[in-house]
């Protein structure tokens, strides 16, 4: 539901800057008028982590000199040590909630630093790092399996960069060793790859492409690429070894994997900047023909609002943190990133706090109101906005990510069909407020919702066949439900192409016929002939009565009218 340019218009209204940390009242009380008059949908528990394990190479080839002109000798770890440098301070800045580890390894591996948001550890330990022994990548695999299944278990997407020079190790245990056994082992021996939880593995080589390709080295990295699954990615140095083509290399990382989405939330003339955490990916639809990678635009749009309730708990792609922006006159960012001086970082949080922030007044309103944002990712594809309580006091605005498609939600119908109540007749969800439009009930009734018959065993059949024979012994009082049973076993020997059922029943019928006492009711033997007769004509398969909707009615004999009145 788009909003209309007299109610956007009041909403965009100069700001009065006498308030300070949010909108002014009329502001405020507009905004939550429009969440009363508005439909749309809900609330659901969440997790808006993407760990990082940083898997570091301290064996002796990574001690290997590399000559740089006019300096002093490097070796390859310094080289590596300075790329991760970089990296974490780039995390620093732009991905300080999130969780990062550092792990050594040579023939056995090593937890450096736990799972951590404070990088300074982690750039502390890259300077304390010793030198081991062979390379054994198999081993360091292995230990990031136990130390993202023991911290985050098995269902958090993780991000794995594996800093190496590409040397694959020698003898037992090295990767030409373990890929070429790889196929033969059981199961509680297997290969760490594919890692048992959703991955991206980026190996950085501190070696450029030819060295790599003069040996098998890159052939056998590449195999640890394809055996997670595809998911990641090989980053080599392009030329000579240097620190400048060090940090080219591991920028390449950061544009790739580590680089913050920042969008425009608008709702009417108010608009947001914000930042979605963490990276939403792009979401490829299988149906397709030739997929195409779906992503979502950098332009929020909210283009409604319904109750939580409503929406209950809608299965959604992907979930993420929604952070604003704040900017100041000149447009530069104002209050993001980490500084080294405690004082500039609290004065910069003091001048973000003190800027009027869509974003603020949508959480609140979300959060007091009880309701959600429908916001538009792309062409046929939608998310929502609503406030996820961290704890009592702490609450965070989050955004889930549904499947694109018209219709992500069956129960709510189709996105573009949804308006404002205004639009509607008379109010959906009652004067009183205590009904509800939704779930809508589908046109065409679900098969697992109707009374099908079942003859999976023959105990099925039989029980359908005695009900039906113990009506026909109570005729005429249960001439309804005799007729009923016989017309549900025939439609469905008709289904089954079981016609040999129906001359079976028939025969039976004849027979109770034949064994009806003297004393019963003379309707009786007429309607059990006139029901077997009918079940022999459709029986054969070609009469005009064994069609599937054609229905087997009772005979009108002189006595029908009598025995009706008596029931």
């Amino acid at each position: 539901m788009h909003l209309t340019p007299e109610e956007t218009h009041r909403l965009s209204e100069p700001i009065n800057s006498d308030f300070e940390h949010s909108f002014n009242k009329l502001d405020y009380l507009a905004f939550q008028l429009m969440l009363s008059v508005c439909i749309l949908i809900g609330n659901i528990g969440i997790t808006f982590i993407m760990p990082t394990v940083v898997v570091m190479d301290v064996s002796l080839s990574m001690t290997r000199p590399v000559s740089i002109e006019g300096s002093e000798e490097y070796q390859r770890k310094h080289l590596a040590a300075h790329g991760l440098t970089m990296l974490f301070e780039h995390m620093a800045t732009n991905y300080k909630l999130e969780f990062t580890a550092l792990v050594v390894f040579s023939s056995l591996w090593e937890l450096m630093v736990p799972f951590t948001r404070d990088y300074n550890t982690l750039q502390e330990a890259l300077s304390n790092m010793d030198d081991y022994d062979k390379t054994c990548l198999e081993s360091a695999l292995v230990g990031v399996c136990n130390i993202v299944q023991q911290e985050w278990g098995g269902a958090i997407p993780c991000q794995v960069v594996l800093v190496t020079d590409g040397c694959l190790g020698i003898g037992r245990g090295s990767l030409r060793h373990s890929l070429a056994t790889h196929s033969q082992r059981s199961e509680s021996n297997r290969f760490p790859l594919p890692f048992p939880f959703p991955s991206k593995l980026y190996i950085m080589c501190m070696a450029n492409l030819e060295e790599l390709q003069s040996t098998d080295s890159l052939d056998c990295l590449e195999r640890l690429i394809d055996l997670n699954n595809g998911e990641g990615q090989i980053f080599t140095i392009d030329g000579p070894l240097c620190l400048k083509n060090v940090q080219s290399m591991f920028g390449k990382l950061i544009d790739l994997a580590y680089t913050p989405f920042h969008a425009v939330l608008k709702c009417g003339h108010l608009t947001a900047d914000v930042q979605v955490f963490p990276r939403p990916e792009p979401f490829v639809v299988d149906e397709e023909i030739d997929p195409i990678p779906k992503v979502i635009n950098t332009d929020l749009e909210i283009v409604g609002f319904i109750d939580i309730a409503d929406i209950s708990s809608p299965p959604v792609l992907s979930r993420h943190l929604v952070l604003p922006i704040a900017l100041n006159k000149e447009g530069d960012e104002v209050g993001t990133g980490i500084t080294d001086d405690n004082e500039d970082e609290n004065s910069a949080n003091q001048i973000a706090g003190k800027i009027p922030n869509f974003c603020v007044l949508l959480h609140g309103s979300l959060k007091v109101e009880g309701m959600v944002a429908i916001v538009q990712l792309g062409p046929e594809w939608h998310g929502m906005l609503y406030s996820q309580a961290d704890s009592k006091k702490k609450s965070n605005l989050m955004m889930s990510l549904f499947e694109p498609g018209p219709e992500p939600l069956p129960w709510l119908g189709k996105m573009a069909q949804l308006g404002p109540i205004s639009d509607a007749k008379e109010n959906p969800y009652g004067e009183d407020d205590n009904k509800s439009p939704f779930p809508l009930q589908p046109k065409n009734k679900r098969s697992y919702a109707q009374n099908v018959t079942v003859w999976i065993k023959p105990s099925g059949l039989q029980t359908d066949v005695q009900k039906i024979l113990r009506n026909a012994r109570k005729l005429p009082e249960k001439t309804q439900t005799f007729y009923k049973e016989l017309n549900r076993l025939r439609k469905a020997a008709l289904a089954f192409g079981f016609l040999d059922l129906l001359k079976g029943v028939a025969d039976m019928l004849e027979r109770e016929c034949t064994l009806l006492p003297d004393t019963a009711h003379p309707d009786a033997a007429f309607q059990l002939t006139h029901a077997a007769q009918q079940l022999k004509l459709a029986s054969t398969g070609t009469s005009e009565y064994a069609g599937y909707d054609h229905n087997i009615t009772p005979l009108q004999t002189d006595f029908s009218g009598s025995s009706t009145e008596r029931m």
